[in-house]
């Protein structure tokens, strides 16, 4: 499985930037808990087509399973929140995806989701091993 436009370097850094919107922030003028996990479900899927994941294995797909976020402090319309994106563990049919965003050298926020791979459209969902190509292209 590879891609012939190349995909970026699997032990490459990957890191995903988020402008914070106003409508994005709450009473206490801080980003409202809940827009993290949006940020990073963004930031997983760039970082999986970054890798060629997309192109190389389409029918690869998977699913949020469990999501641990803690905060370190917060950002603000405006800032630039810098998303490091990595794969921090494999299981056979799941995996972990640790992200860690920041505004600066800001600490804001760490987050640890595992996923599942899914047999593509089955309902209900079946997991299934994840694919090697998969585990070469998104690093150890």
């Amino acid at each position: 499985m590879t891609d012939p436009a190349g995909p970026a370097d699997a032990t490459a850094p990957y890191v995903h930037r988020v402008r914070v919107r106003y409508g994005e922030v709450d009473m206490q003028r801080v980003v409202f808990n809940a827009h993290y996990l949006a940020y990073c479900d963004d930031a997983c899927e760039s970082f999986v087509r970054a890798r060629g994941v997309r192109d190389a294995a389409p029918e690869f797909d998977f699913m949020l399973k469990k999501a641990v976020i803690e905060w370190s402090g917060s950002a603000t319309v405006g800032d630039d929140l810098a998303i490091a994106v990595h794969v921090s563990r494999w299981g056979t049919s799941s995996f972990d995806v640790t992200f860690a965003g920041a505004v600066g050298e800001r600490r804001v926020f760490t987050a640890v989701i595992t996923y599942v791979a899914v047999k593509e459209g089955a309902d209900p969902p079946v997991a299934v091993p994840v694919p090697g190509g998969v585990r070469t292209l998104l690093g150890p």
